[in-house]
């Protein structure tokens, strides 16, 4: 079974994703880490988020991986905290949204997704591009006042509330209106609105529509 979850930068994708393959005993497939984990790699590396050409040769050649706990490995060594930095959070958008890059990437997913008798993926593109035809999509979506919130509580950034929103509509504009698999949601997925829920609530919702068998 293939579950796969989308929406904007913020939302509260990879939490609410690892919680429901917890509950439901999956493999769970962190998309977003993947890219940060290119990213990453092409600031260590010296090449330039703009470079489209070297950024793709970046992607190709890195052995990218989970552990056991679902956290991304680089060439076998642990991509966490990297990958999380304000530098790569700056970066991640211009870096995933080069063709070259993403088709790197979204090889690397499907095999994983091959290999997993069963996995929960989140993502920008997993329910339009990566599993298209996944059993069950959803959208996960939320307010970019509510995701600026959400970030800076988890950051301990409150002072800095209205910079993390602008850098949230920032990824969005970037996301939505990039050439090469854009952020949009699939006509079968499910909307799940995340403002005003806490994040046990929209797992909860999401977890009620499979083990139900609602349709796509």
């Amino acid at each position: 079974m293939i579950i796969a979850i989308d929406g904007p930068a913020g939302a509260g994708k990879s939490t609410v994703a690892k919680r429901v393959s917890v509950a439901l005993g999956m493999t769970f497939l962190d998309t977003g880490a993947m890219y940060r984990a290119v990213t990453l790699a092409v600031l260590e590396r010296g090449v330039h988020p703009s470079d489209a050409k070297s950024c793709a040769a970046v992607a190709c050649e890195l052995n990218l991986g989970f552990d056991r706990e679902g956290r991304i490995l680089i060439d076998g060594r642990p991509g966490e905290p990297g990958i999380r930095s304000s530098t790569v959070t700056l970066n991640v958008s211009a870096v995933s949204a080069h063709p070259g890059v993403r088709e790197a990437v979204v090889e690397r997913q499907r095999e994983i997704g091959k290999r997993s008798p069963g996995i929960v993926a989140e993502g920008r593109d997993t329910t339009t591009v990566v599993f298209p035809d996944a059993d069950h999509k959803f959208f996960l979506n939320a307010s970019a006042d509510e995701r600026a919130r959400r970030r800076a509580l988890q950051e301990g950034t409150l002072e800095r509330l209205d910079e993390v929103r602008d850098d949230i509509e920032r990824r969005d504009r970037l996301d939505t209106t990039r050439a090469h698999s854009p952020l949009k949601r699939a006509p079968d997925a499910i909307v799940v609105e995340a403002d005003g829920l806490a994040v046990q609530e929209v797992v909860e919702s999401i977890l009620e529509r499979i083990r139900g068998g609602a349709p796509r």
